[in-house]
């Protein structure tokens, strides 16, 4: 009887803890690593490498955290490529990656050190 109520402990923990984010902060969080996705791909000649590189490790780092959260790994890379359609080409927005990063620093605990330590890996 005591394995069977710490497995149901374990199992109703697992999922409060998975699924923290509300849907608005979801959509958030997506909208960013979008612009995250689309500012990596701005050639490096125009935008300085460390912005390019900051954005490809924050781009990979949520992108396995809104999987972890129980989004659709399809459905994220389907509004990623909308992200880059609506912003590809145009200039980098150095207000709007401002504010998705603190957004996301605040949002997610830990986020900007395992960011940083992407960017520091040279693994993106």
């Amino acid at each position: 009887m005591k394995k069977i109520f710490i497995i149901y402990l374990l199992l109703i923990s697992k999922v409060i803890a998975a699924g923290h984010l509300s849907e608005k902060d979801k959509k958030a969080t997506l909208k960013c690593t979008g612009l995250y996705y689309a500012n990596s791909m701005i050639p490096q000649g125009t935008l300085e490498l460390d912005k390019i590189v900051f954005s490809i490790a924050a781009k990979k780092y949520l992108t396995s955290y809104l999987i972890a959260e129980g989004m659709k790994e399809d459905f994220i890379n389907k509004e990623l490529n909308k992200s880059v359609d609506e912003l590809y080409g145009k200039p980098y927005n150095e207000k709007k990656t401002k504010d998705c990063t603190k957004y996301i620093y605040k949002l997610i605990p830990k986020s900007k050190a395992e960011i940083d330590k992407l960017v520091k890996s040279g693994i993106y």
